[in-house]
């Protein structure tokens, strides 16, 4: 569900966008957004770890051990980038046209703008809004929350 629906009940086109960068990201990992667990050192969802993974340089390890034998890395790798392009605030995700252009063409890869973290992951037992917590040197926590009026 995108951030925008989520909190303002807004819909629009965008929202569809957001949608099929989660489902773009869910189907290269084979894990779902929603009850996503990672066994290491972060409890995003699938979207924030997808984010983690491509800072680091290592968008391809998001991928399912079940493509392993028969993937093309720079068609995962596409695949991962649109995904996370689709997932940012709305103002700043591309037109169905483009991702569609984007998703069919190879040499479109070259053309990309490099994602931003997205507009808004969750992790496990957070009500936070993009990064859940900031730790500093005195190990205390910064957490925001989210609350209804």
């Amino acid at each position: 569900m995108a951030p925008e629906y989520a909190i303002a009940r807004k819909i629009s086109i965008m929202s569809d966008i957001f949608s099929l960068g989660v489902v773009l990201l869910e189907i290269v990992s084979g894990e779902k957004n929603r009850g996503f667990e990672h066994s290491g050192d972060h409890f995003h969802s699938l979207l924030g770890h997808a984010w983690l993974l491509w800072k680091a340089n290592k968008s391809v390890d998001l991928m399912d051990e079940c493509l392993k034998d028969t993937y093309v890395e720079s068609q995962v790798k596409r695949c991962i980038h649109v995904g996370l392009l689709c997932v940012k605030f709305a103002d700043d995700r591309p037109a169905m046209p483009s991702v569609l252009f984007i998703l069919g063409n190879d040499e479109a890869i070259q053309i990309l703008p490099q994602p931003n973290e997205p507009g808004f992951f969750i992790g496990r037992g957070s009500t936070s809004v993009a990064s859940p917590t900031l730790m500093s040197e005195r190990n205390t926590i910064t957490k925001t929350d989210l609350e209804a009026r």
